[in-house]
Order: C-alpha cells, then structure tokens, then sequence
C-alpha cells in the first residue's frame, strides 16, 4: 500500500507538524498529526469543493446520491490519484472478500461518499446512502435510480468509510441504519484506520473491518524511509503513538513558550489553546 501511503502525504491527507509545532485539535488536545481523509480525492480544494456541493444538495435526499456520483465518477475519470486509490480499494476488495456474498455497499454522510458511490460502481452493487439521522435510500449500481426501501431483510452489506478512529458514527448510526431496514453490516472497508481501538468495536457487532492504511509507527516510519518526514518528526510521532498525552504534556513542559504564542495567535488557536488550559487537559 505504498502507494496509498503517497498519496496521503502528497495531498497533506496525512499531515505531520513542523518541528515543536504540534497542532492543535477542536478538543484543545495536541497532537503531531491529523487525518484529513477525503483529501485524497486529489487535493484539497477538490475535496472541500465536493463536501460544499454535497450540503448544498442535502435538502433532497432522494437526488442528492445521483448528483454526489456524477461528481466522484468526473473526478475519477480525470484525476490519477483518485482513480489510483479507488482502484486500489477495489482490488482489496475482492482480494479479502468473496464479492459474490455482497448484496449492498452503503457508505455515510458525508466523506464515506468520497468512495462508497464509486465501489459500488465499479463492483456493480445497489448503494444505500445512509443520513445522519439514520434515513436511507438505496441507488443502483449506476445511480440512475433512487428510492426510500423499508426493507432489506437479511441482506448483507459492505460498508465504505473514509476514515475509522473509535467507530463511534458506526456505533450511532451506520450500523443501526442498516438494521433498521433488517439487513447487516457484514464487512467494512476504510481507507485509513487511526487504530484508536474502532476496529475491534465494529468486529464485535459483527463485522469484518479492512483498512488499506493503518496508522501506526510502521506507517510513518516508511515515511521517514522515503524522506518524507525527519527523525524529530518521527520521534515525536513515536512517543506519541504509545502515549499521547505523557508525550504532550512533557512537550508542553519544554516549551512553555507554546502555549504563550498560542493565546497570541489567531482566534481559532487562541480558543483552543484557552480550552486546554480550562479543561487542564494535560494537568500542568
């Protein structure tokens, strides 16, 4: 999956901080990496260009899968590393799962439809998009027609995602959604897994769960072989992976001057950063 592994760092998918720059997530956590999966889909304006488009379509969910694929299937045809990784998890597909034994790919709002409308293509399945108020609707393969289905009795189900960390929209909605038309989420295909323990959550309500990239330090040293990041970089990512906030906290101890130009900088870093001291998240 080197390839992959590419593609995520090229189009800052995988994006590592700069040297004592650890970035700053929405819970006022650090952390030396995050994980935006959907860029993937080429690069980043594209990939924010299509998550506009599809809440600017969301108020008819019967249209909306139809305009979503017209989309993905465009870019496919004319953006190489979509097309690569598209390619790649389909291929991986049928090399772990018996494709015969697929009765519907679905994929959730909003990012698992970056991927799930174009498997579901290519592997010639109806597409049940799942809402986040746990409504369906089922397309065909081609996406030409889409309608509310009020049942799919025991049918089986290869669930797309963009990206799993605690499986926690899996938990809430996907796998529920899927249920409630008596049909089962079989099997789960994501593109990155954060292995923040979502994995073993969907196994145990049933599912397999692949991934074609594992975040781990297997994973960034292979960045580092192919100089795509540096030995500071990854022995901050190292400490990190086996203990996030030991590793944080001793950072922040040596370099107190972080937290001081944060509240310096701009708005969104100045809240954060008050949140991490509020919520004495790292107990300085």
């Amino acid at each position: 999956m080197s390839d992959i592994m590419s593609y995520l760092f090229e189009t800052n998918a995988i994006k590592i901080c700069e040297e004592n720059k650890p970035f700053f997530l929405t819970s006022g956590n650090l952390s030396p990496y995050f994980v935006n999966t959907h860029f993937i889909y080429g690069n980043e304006k594209d990939a924010v260009e299509l998550l506009s488009f599809i809440d600017e379509s969301l108020s008819n969910k019967i249209t909306l899968p139809e305009k979503v694929f017209k989309k993905t299937l465009e870019q496919y045809k004319t953006n190489v590393i979509y097309k690569n990784v598209i390619d790649i998890m389909k291929n991986y597909i049928e090399r772990n799962i018996d494709i015969s034994e697929i009765d519907y790919v679905s994929g959730g709002e909003r990012r698992d439809w970056f991927f799930s409308n174009m498997i579901a293509y290519l592997l010639n399945k109806p597409h049940i998009s799942i809402y986040k108020d746990l409504s369906t609707v089922v397309s065909d393969s081609n996406f030409e027609k889409t309608e509310i289905v009020n049942s799919l009795e025991n049918k089986k189900v290869l669930h797309i995602a963009d990206l799993i960390t605690v499986a926690s929209s899996y938990i809430r909605a996907w796998i529920p959604a899927i249920r409630n038309l008596g049909a089962n989420v079989c099997w789960s295909c994501s593109v990155v897994d954060r292995m923040q323990g979502g994995k073993e959550k969907i196994e145990a309500e049933g599912a397999k769960s692949f991934s074609l990239v594992k975040v781990d330090i297997d994973l960034f040293k292979k960045a580092f072989e192919m100089e795509l990041i540096n030995d500071n970089q990854l022995h901050m990512l190292d400490g990190f992976l086996n203990n996030p906030n030991e590793t944080m906290r001793n950072f922040l101890i040596a370099h107190p001057e972080f937290i001081e130009n944060a509240l310096k900088s701009d708005e969104k870093t100045k809240k954060r950063a008050q949140l991490l001291i509020d919520s004495s998240l790292y107990n300085l």
